[in-house]
């Protein structure tokens, strides 16, 4: 386990520079919105700010303030933020993120969660957090072979956590990161390991029969986002699950193909009254954007749908204490009802604003949540 710094090459952002100035552009979208795809228009000028006020030093030198690692598992490196708490009794809580998003997501949660005195909270609602880059994405290693999918991810997550010390702790994820995060609940609850209480903001369910056959409102109007999702907004993941390799040559190739592959699913996922830099600002949607450019993982991030969305099928119900964050802007908003027979559910939040990105578009709800739920296991 060694220490790491983020230290991009003057070479890459260089080459950034480059490659957003010799754009070869599409012509303009037909239609007045983004129902064709991020705007031609909005999307030049972000690619123009990004070649030219945007201070990648600035906001490296923000993410530097934590404490990176690197550690190698079954032969790939995996980077992680390790930052503890000054206080006692702090509660170690593991972190995971998702596509298209990075540890970027965290950087305005860290801080409040580990030194939460000087950020509304008590001493005994510190935490140890641990925030890992999913393999294949960020700083973390390509997998050069199949098999890192979900389940490995969490048994890798378990021993990083073993590595570290923490005997007992609390994990947390949306997106792919609720993926790997349940794992780890259904493998401590045989036994598997040392989690004791799991925490998400999108619990990956599907309605029982008996629930499809009698909806109640809410739950009509959770299937209608659903279908309308499967209609308007699977083309990335039907791409990236059955070809990877053919995507990544584009985005890896191309900076603005890379932004636009990005910033489109965080106007369309976050709860921004139909424009991302209502919620997020510009440099915060470009520092994710950078997670993929500068360590070319479009391809290798890709790949976690390729193996996983094939042979992901552990649904064994998670037994250990369950707390919901329910955002009503996210992806797929699954119902209590939906949850129950899948996990235990000790805690529920029906929060009042928020999307996908929960804890990088609204960082208060996000943390008095954690805050609340594992106050109750700790």
């Amino acid at each position: 386990m060694k220490p790491f710094r983020i230290d991009v090459s003057d070479d890459v952002l260089d080459d950034l520079r480059l490659r957003l100035q010799r754009t070869r552009w599409p012509e303009a979208e037909c239609v007045d919105d983004w129902s064709q795809g991020i705007p031609l228009r909005y999307t030049r000028d972000l690619a123009a700010y990004w070649a030219g006020d945007y201070d990648w030093r600035a906001r490296e030198a923000a993410l530097n303030r934590f404490d990176h690692f690197m550690d190698q598992f079954d032969g790939l490196d995996i980077h992680f933020i390790h930052q503890r708490s000054s206080h006692e009794d702090a509660f170690p809580l593991l972190i995971t993120h998702g596509w298209p998003g990075s540890i970027v997501e965290f950087h305005k949660v860290i801080e409040p969660l580990t030194n939460p005195t000087a950020h509304g909270g008590r001493a005994e609602d510190a935490f140890h957090v641990v925030c890992p880059s999913l393999p294949g994405y960020g700083f973390s290693g390509k997998p050069g072979r199949t098999g890192w999918g979900v389940e490995k991810i969490a048994l890798v997550w378990e021993e990083l956590m073993q590595r570290l010390g923490y005997d007992l702790y609390g994990a947390q994820g949306g997106d792919w990161g609720a993926a790997v995060t349940s794992q780890i609940g259904r493998n401590a609850g045989s036994g598997g390991g040392n989690c004791v209480a799991i925490h998400l903001n999108m619990p990956l369910v599907t309605p029982t029969a008996e629930t499809m056959a009698n909806p109640t409102a809410e739950e009509q109007e959770a299937l209608a986002a659903l279908a309308d999702h499967r209609k308007n907004g699977t083309g990335y993941s039907k791409e990236q699950s059955t070809r990877p390799q053919t995507v990544g040559y584009g985005l890896v190739d191309s900076p603005v193909g890379q932004l636009a592959w990005i910033v489109e699913k965080f106007h369309a996922w976050m709860d921004c009254d139909g424009h991302p830099e209502n919620v997020l600002t510009r440099d915060e949607l470009l520092d994710n954007v950078m997670m993929y450019w500068v360590t070319e993982t479009a391809a290798s991030s890709a790949r976690l749908y390729w193996e996983s969305f094939k042979k992901w099928g552990d649904t064994t119900r998670v037994e250990l204490p369950t707390g919901v964050a329910s955002f009503p802007k996210e992806i797929l908003r699954a119902p209590r009802r939906w949850c129950e027979p899948n996990f235990n559910i000790t805690h529920w939040t029906t929060m009042p604003r928020g999307g996908h990105f929960a804890a990088f578009e609204q960082p208060e709800l996000f943390v008095a949540d954690l805050r609340k739920f594992f106050a109750t296991v700790r």
